[in-house]
């Protein structure tokens, strides 16, 4: 069974090989070139200041996944509110570990006051993305069409949400954030 914990400095090499397969091979970010193990160390970092999470997934002592929260614009009005990014080695895939890995991200990010958690899915065919959000409880708030170039096409991206916790039922506590 895999476990999930809080990313550590020791994790970054394994984080910066997941994330370039994606770049790379992938669709879910529009990244074009890989970054370095010290731009993902100084990414990290940037999370983890503003005291939101920054998870990996371990399986048999090797990372295996990696989630994390961040404002989603700089702006203090939306303090409340953070995007998610997700991302499991090839090996990870298919396995139910994203959905446990997102679960565990949306409870992290309650804890750190955030109220509102927004996945921004590069690709409107990145079923599994898109497919693992619904599970978790987020709707879709619509597309932008043909926003991204990359592989040679145009891209979608694809918005969702979920609030969390009190979401905005209620004011949030100042203290919070």
């Amino acid at each position: 069974m895999p476990l999930i914990r809080p990313s550590t400095d020791a994790d970054i090499a394994a984080i910066t090989g997941i994330y370039r397969h994606h770049v790379l091979h992938g669709t879910g970010t529009f990244e074009i070139d890989p970054p370095s193990e010290a731009d993902m160390q100084a990414r990290r970092a940037d999370v983890l200041s503003k005291g939101l999470p920054y998870l990996v997934l371990e399986d048999a002592g090797e990372v295996a996944g990696f989630a994390y929260c961040n404002w989603f614009k700089p702006r203090p009005a939306y303090r409340f509110s953070a995007e998610d990014s997700l991302y499991l080695s090839p090996q990870a895939a298919g396995k139910g570990w994203g959905r446990m890995l997102l679960t565990e991200l949306m409870s992290s990010a309650e804890r750190a006051g955030v109220r509102k958690l927004i996945a921004v899915i590069g690709d409107s065919s990145n079923h599994s993305s898109v497919g693992v959000h619904s599970a978790c409880g987020f709707a879709h708030a619509g597309v932008l069409n043909a926003c991204g170039w990359k592989f040679e096409r145009w891209l979608d991206v694809v918005l969702m949400q979920c609030q969390l916790g009190a979401g905005d039922r209620q004011p949030p506590d100042h203290l919070a954030c």
